[in-house]
């Protein structure tokens, strides 16, 4: 087994996720590179080398671009706000790295279109972390489809709905300001919704959109704060992004599109949730149960037709027999170690990984042609 020196950017929320997904990966999953976590970076660096102690990274570092300048880093994962994918990509490509990137993959599509020449120019390997793809019960919908047991698809409804900042006292967080996070729900948990359509249906072709921000001001977060709460706040700020997103889509196969994406939907907490109708069968899935899936065979006889619920945790299941005994569950950081495996065999294959950043650019694109819909008030073509 040979190893592969991994940078780190970025060591809150994802840095956790993806820093875990890179110490259990050879632990379940065998294979020939063995990721070495060599430097974690943050601009804090006392809170850059707490993250180093707690998830195991050797070293510290607080200037991304000396990371991207070392020559002995072989992947540069980018697990930053958005502002700072498209800097950090670019300049990786640049300096011949692997790049595995959160999602979305910018803060704009012009971004996301000099983010993918600038890794087909350098030809890397490249990921977007849209990791929902890895969970078992999504890949057995998307089998059930190729398959043909659904037949034509007619409808797809897409949604992901949270709670988090309903309460007004919420502060001011970067993800709340557009110069930042780019999109509100739209491009935070909206972007899964459409990556799993594009995944499981077809190429989204055109939209009309509404976006909607129910509280336009909030407290401001001090020096200090983390990425969810507020210390030491004075003061109040304007919300520059949505806090609410829909929009209705025409898809490439002709199929129609359903879409939402709100973190106001009391009660939702993680709730990210797809229903795919077709003329001989349908699957519904919701990641809050997330070893379930819902499968409907409209070929049963009238008195046995209804949907049957698949527990997907049987060793035949996509990523299951890597885990544990038939039944017992798996959960959301093993979304990540999946993506992490799917990454390090396409290097050892020489192949590219998927979802890679044209997937990102595709999702990219839909963004954009929401955003101006809402403007616009019409429907707007997806662009490429």
């Amino acid at each position: 087994m040979s190893e592969i020196n991994v940078a780190l950017i970025g060591y809150k929320f994802m840095g956790k996720a993806h820093s875990n997904a890179y110490r259990q990966v050879r632990r379940f999953f065998p294979g020939k590179l063995e990721p070495r976590m060599k430097v974690i970076c943050g601009r804090d660096r006392e809170a850059a080398e707490a993250a180093a102690r707690q998830f195991g990274w050797e070293e510290v570092e607080t200037d991304w671009r000396r990371v991207v300048g070392r020559k002995d880093i072989d992947i540069i994962d980018i697990s930053t706000p958005g502002n700072l994918h498209h800097p950090i990509a670019v300049a990786a490509a640049a300096a011949g790295k692997h790049i595995i990137c959160e999602k979305p993959l910018a803060n704009s599509l012009a971004e996301a279109r000099d983010m993918v020449r600038a890794v087909e120019r350098a030809r890397v390997k490249h990921m977007i972390m849209h990791n929902y793809r890895k969970i078992p019960a999504v890949a057995l919908a998307r089998q059930l489809i190729e398959d043909g047991r659904l037949g034509e698809i007619y409808h797809y409804h897409g949604s992901y709905l949270q709670d988090w900042i309903v309460d007004p006292k919420f502060p001011l967080v970067w993800r709340l300001d557009k110069k930042v996070a780019g999109l509100g729900a739209l491009g935070d948990i909206g972007a899964h919704a459409i990556d799993l359509a594009h995944y499981l249906n077809s190429d989204i072709t055109r939209v009309a959109a509404r976006m909607t921000t129910f509280i336009k001001e909030r407290p401001l977060v001090g020096k200090g704060a983390g990425s969810w709460g507020a210390k030491g706040s004075k003061g109040r700020g304007k919300v520059t992004v949505d806090d609410e997103a829909n929009f209705l889509a025409d898809f490439k196969n002709r199929s129609l599109g359903v879409f939402e994406s709100s973190r106001f939907c009391v009660g939702r907490r993680n709730y990210n949730n797809f229903q795919i109708y077709g003329s001989k069968g349908a699957v519904a899935f919701n990641l809050e149960r997330m070893n379930e899936l819902e499968f409907y065979d409209a070929s049963d006889g009238a008195g046995e037709q209804g949907f049957k619920l698949i527990q997907v945790t049987e060793a035949v299941h996509p990523y299951v027999g890597a885990w544990w005994p038939p039944g017992h569950i798996i959960g959301y950081e093993h979304t990540f170690i999946h993506a992490v495996d799917d990454f390090l065999t396409a290097l050892e294959k020489d192949t590219m990984p998927s979802p890679n950043f044209r997937d990102g650019l595709k999702n990219q694109a839909v963004l954009d042609a929401v955003e101006r819909s809402e403007k616009s008030g019409r429907w707007e073509r997806v662009g490429k």
